[in-house]
């Protein structure tokens, strides 16, 4: 059973649940702590993000004029026709990866900041089909994270000779079912670690491998004074 649908249509990408969730993100518009029915992507290019646009009120203007408004928001400059679905299942618990990747803006972390280094960003909404507490929603929001790096750290995607670990603008939204019996625990010894972990390691290197792909026919592209495309 899918957790929640998948509407495309650019430049908006809209995941639905059937009732309101308990999710926790760090959303540029609502980030923390809330309760929805769904999590939305804005698809921007880079000239939409120029030194004087603020990147929030963008997306926040944006959600409303389509009806978004009570969505989590997100934001990537990456194609939504390109988005990525995992799900993996260990033991009663089942999780769902829904991942926009692009890693034009990668860095690996500790590193020095940087004031530009292009666009590309990694999306990442998980959805785990056990009711979860506060703070196993932050544990289970460390667990993509680690995921996602680990991932990022396998690909073959090492701009600067190093494995970069995230990019500059990564979002993580996590969200479970609304029940009084909540999961209190969700690290990487348990069901829904487990399943989390690989639905987003999956996502991600999936993902990241088409991108990768796509940047390497471009380079060719114009190598050979083709037009690349957009």
């Amino acid at each position: 059973m899918k957790p929640f649908s998948v509407h495309c249509a650019s430049p908006f990408l809209v995941a639905s649940f059937p009732q309101p969730h308990s999710v926790l993100s760090w959303s540029l518009t609502r980030p923390g702590f809330a309760k929805v029915s769904s999590v939305a992507w804005l698809y921007v290019r880079d000239d939409d993000l120029s030194m004087d646009v603020d990147p929030a009120l963008l997306l926040r203007k944006s959600m409303e004029s389509a009806g978004l408004t009570d969505a989590v928001h997100l934001m990537t400059s990456r194609d939504i026709t390109k988005y990525h679905l995992s799900q993996v299942s260990f033991g009663r618990a089942t999780a769902t990866c829904l991942a926009t990747v692009g890693l034009g803006n990668a860095v690996r972390v500790g590193s020095a900041p940087i004031a530009h280094q292009g666009v590309g960003t990694i999306n990442l909404l998980v959805h785990v089909d056990r009711p979860l507490s506060q703070a196993a929603l932050v544990e289970t929001i460390s667990i993509v994270a680690q995921a996602r790096t680990v991932a990022m750290v396998d690909l073959p995607w090492k701009p600067s000779g190093e494995a970069v670990t995230g990019t500059g603008t990564d979002c993580i939204v996590v969200a479970a079912p609304i029940h009084p019996d909540m999961e209190q625990f969700a690290g990487l010894h348990t069901d829904i670690g487990a399943a989390v972990g690989r639905a987003v390691y999956d996502a991600v290197w999936s993902s990241g491998n088409v991108w990768i792909a796509e940047q390497e026919r471009t380079e060719v592209r114009s190598t050979c004074g083709l037009a690349s495309p957009d």
